[in-house]
């Protein structure tokens, strides 16, 4: 069942069932939701924002749309009875993530950060941080062909720079602006080195900019780049919500257990 913005109609909340609420959008979300859609005794509602126009579905009940911030999540919270939450959005939605913590403290509900590892740099990387998007915007020299990765979301920061070319991955269209002079792809993860390389050659990228998202589906693109020696420019994550975190599934389960009593 999908319920497309509304509270999710269950026929009155979980009952006595625990009912975990996963804040979602990314392999690690889905991943989670179908080992907690699994167990007996569980009831998991996946929330998504919305912003892909067809996301992959993880098990369980779905909720797409917004709450209008954290007094309109705390109210869901209470209203489904929601024994536990899981953030497990992507690790650059920062306001999701804040309107989630404060939603959580006001509902009183256990809530735990599911944040996968960020990348790290080796042996012939060349990789040049920036602290946002407009930093990374700034960091990019003249006349460069540009593979720019960092989702269809902040590309106006990007719509000034005139002196560069702009190859742009999204998984959908892009609303401007854009750079004067871009060229939009649309295609979704997970990627292989092969085809990263092809790509680049294709179009002769000579810069690759991304943003620390980690993980394993789009992680082929920096086996790329060092392969053919381009430099990146990595915007670096926001800061964390001071919450409980863990960095995988398995330790995820862990807490929702130990939350359970």
């Amino acid at each position: 069942m999908i319920d497309m913005g509304g509270v999710v109609d269950n026929g009155g909340g979980c009952g006595q069932t625990r009912c975990v609420a996963i804040l979602g959008g990314t392999g690690e979300a889905r991943a989670l939701a179908a080992e907690l859609h699994a167990r007996p005794g569980i009831r998991v509602v996946s929330t998504l924002a919305g912003r892909v126009r067809a996301p992959r579905l993880p098990a369980g009940e779905v909720r797409i749309g917004g709450f209008g911030g954290p007094d309109g999540l705390a109210g869901w919270l209470r209203a489904e009875r929601v024994t536990a939450m899981v953030d497990a959005t992507h690790p650059f939605a920062e306001r999701i993530s804040a309107s989630a913590a404060e939603a959580a403290r006001r509902a009183g509900v256990p809530i735990v950060v599911l944040r996968r590892p960020g990348w790290t740099p080796g042996p012939g990387d060349d990789w040049r941080f920036a602290d946002d998007l407009a930093h990374a915007a700034r960091l990019i020299p003249p006349n460069a062909r540009v593979f720019l990765t960092t989702g269809r979301q902040g590309l106006a920061a990007f719509a000034a720079v005139e002196h560069a070319a702009f190859l742009i991955r999204c998984v959908d269209p892009p609303d401007p602006p854009l750079p004067p002079d871009a060229e939009v792809i649309l295609a979704r993860g997970p990627y292989t080195e092969a085809g990263e390389l092809a790509l680049l050659r294709a179009h002769k990228i000579g810069v690759l900019v991304t943003k620390d998202s980690g993980g394993a589906a789009t992680v082929a693109k920096l086996s790329a780049a060092r392969t053919l020696g381009l430099p990146v420019i990595v915007v670096r994550r926001p800061p964390a919500p001071d919450l409980p975190t863990v960095a995988t599934v398995a330790a995820a389960l862990s807490w929702l257990d130990s939350a359970a009593g």
